[in-house]
Parts: C-alpha cells; structure tokens; sequence
C-alpha cells in the first residue's frame, strides 16, 4: 500500500508538470504563472516550473531523503496555493476552494512520509 500512494503522489506531480506545464495542455496553468510573475515570460517560467514538478515526482519515486521530499512538497504546495489564491483565485479550478484540496493533499503527503512510513535512516 505504501508504494502504491508513493506512485500516486508522483503521478499528481507529473501529471501536473508535464500534461498541464510543459505540454501546456491546461492554459489556466500559464495565465496563473502570467498574473503573478508577468506575461512576457510566462510561457517559459510555466515549463520550467513544469520541468521542476517533473523533478519532483522523480524524486518521490527514487525514494532518496523521503521525509525531506515531503517537506519540499508540502512547503511548495502551501506557497503555490497561497500565493494563487491571494493573485490569481478567479484562474483556479475551484477558486479560494483549491487550498482545501492542497490541504489535503499535504496531509496524505505527510501521513505518507511521517506516520506509515517504514524507519527511514536519514
């Protein structure tokens, strides 16, 4: 069960990262990236972020640093749905709704990595 919620958790990062970012197959995803950083570089900055959520789903798959991991991941997701929801709440799929869904993603990602884990020497 373990392993299986760590590909889910990795599926949600590249899914994002790749379908919604680089593919830019969700253009809600650039206009967010537009209205909080500006338009000029926005299509480039959306790929790069897309590139890192790449990376990031990598890194939860490698099991390298688990518990680091899921700290990096739940600080960037509370950052990114703090700073959308206060710059951009009318761009999110569920407006100021999306940090309910960020929560809850944070607290399976810290179950995940903090509580069902098994020992991880770190």
């Amino acid at each position: 069960m373990h392993q299986l919620f760590t590909y889910l958790i990795a599926l949600v990062w590249l899914a994002n990262g790749l379908l919604c970012k680089v593919l830019m197959l969700v253009p809600r995803h650039a206009a967010i990236v537009a209205r909080i950083l500006g338009t000029e570089h926005a299509p480039l900055i959306t790929r790069l972020i897309g590139l890192g959520e790449i990376g990031m789903a990598v890194w939860v798959v490698s099991g390298v640093k688990p518990r680091w991991c899921a700290l990096a991941q739940i600080g960037l997701i509370l950052s990114m749905n703090t700073l959308e929801a206060l710059l951009a709440p009318d761009l999110l799929l569920w407006g100021r709704a999306n940090a309910f869904f960020a929560v809850l993603f944070c607290l399976l990602i810290y179950y995940h990595s903090f509580r069902a884990a098994r020992p991880f020497p770190e």
